[in-house]
């Protein structure tokens, strides 16, 4: 059978390293992790799907909870026969890696959360994203995309990159983003799982982010029993593709401390 999932599966052969799985965020796809893929896949088997309802992957209309995604990468994983992992989510794909240790964390070896944060939806988020899926429905995704393109990155950011962001934000197909943002509203709180990680963690995220500010990233780092802790300066929601050298640099640190 096919896989449900379009996917990036960049496999180097035996290396006796621990694949890494990487989940992207709203509204984007599985090219917001080019760099790290280019990085890391000589060295280390790299999966970076695109979620459902994003990228080249099918979309569901109506409510997408963050269980169906993780459902979706579990299954894409058995399909390919990785049975442990490091995964790293960024944005919404860090409260889905959150939702994959709550149901199969016995498979993780370790946990990225890049720019992320673990509290259930207030009250007013949950009208504020319900309001947008209505908009993207009715407006498509260009105008969300240029308005929020300066908080993604920040007003700085290299032009090629902004460039990306805003490729990445108008292809999304407006049902499937959508149904994310409705099923993100639903999400459970996920501090107390942080306590329990019984893995190793890194916390990242960009200095200048307004989504999830540093504050953020402190209170997970403090939860999770193990955890680093890395800010990056010159950037705001998207370190990874706004200073791809320091993020992958201190993935690769804390990739290598897991394969050792």
């Amino acid at each position: 059978m096919p896989p449900f999932l379009a996917y990036e599966d960049k496999d180097p052969g035996p290396t006796g390293r621990v694949p890494l799985v990487l989940v992207h965020g709203h509204p984007f796809d599985r090219t917001m992790w080019h760099p790290q893929l280019a990085a890391f896949a000589t060295g280390r088997r790299v999966i970076a799907p695109d979620l459902r309802g994003y990228g080249a992957s099918p979309v569901t209309p109506g409510t997408v909870p963050l269980s169906r995604h993780a459902e979706d990468l579990a299954d894409l994983l058995d399909l390919l026969g990785v049975d442990t992992f490091v995964l790293a989510g960024l944005s919404m794909g860090g409260q889905i890696a959150m939702e994959c240790h709550a149901r199969f964390g016995d498979r993780i070896r370790g946990l990225v959360l890049a720019d992320t944060f673990p509290d259930a939806e207030t009250p007013e988020g949950r009208r504020d994203r319900a309001a947008t899926a209505e908009r993207l429905l009715t407006e498509g995704m260009r105008g969300y995309a240029d308005e929020v393109l300066e908080k993604m990155v920040a007003p700085y950011a290299d032009p090629d990159v902004k460039a990306h962001v805003h490729r990445m934000m108008t292809a999304a197909p407006p049902e499937g983003a959508a149904a994310a943002l409705r099923g993100r509203a639903e999400r459970p709180d996920y501090r107390a799982l942080l306590t329990g990680v019984r893995v190793p963690a890194l916390v990242v995220v960009g200095a200048d982010d307004t989504y999830t500010p540093v504050s953020d990233a402190e209170t997970m780092h403090a939860a999770l029993p193990d955890s680093v802790l890395h800010v990056v300066e010159g950037a705001a929601h998207l370190p990874n593709l706004e200073r791809p050298e320091e993020f992958n640099r201190v993935l690769g640190d804390f990739l290598a401390r897991l394969d050792g």
